[in-house]
């Protein structure tokens, strides 16, 4: 699975954070849900930081997609 990329945040305010994927707006955040956000991150290097935002947006790989159709 390759890794999550292309993935940034932005604080507006002391309680709003908004998360981009490619440049476009793909979460807000607000109150506790943007504190904790801002506090994983805190702790994560840079590809960790991708994967809790990729996760959050819901822009990420499960593992149950399939490749096409079976023949």
């Amino acid at each position: 699975m390759p890794a999550p990329e292309g993935f940034s945040f932005s604080r507006a305010g002391s309680e709003r954070v908004f998360v981009y994927h490619h440049e476009r707006l793909a979460a807000t955040l607000k109150g506790r849900a943007a504190t904790a956000f801002l506090l994983r991150v805190e702790r994560c290097d840079e590809h960790g930081a991708q994967l809790v935002m990729a996760t959050l947006t819901g822009n990420y790989k499960r593992g149950n997609e399939r490749a096409g159709p079976r023949r």
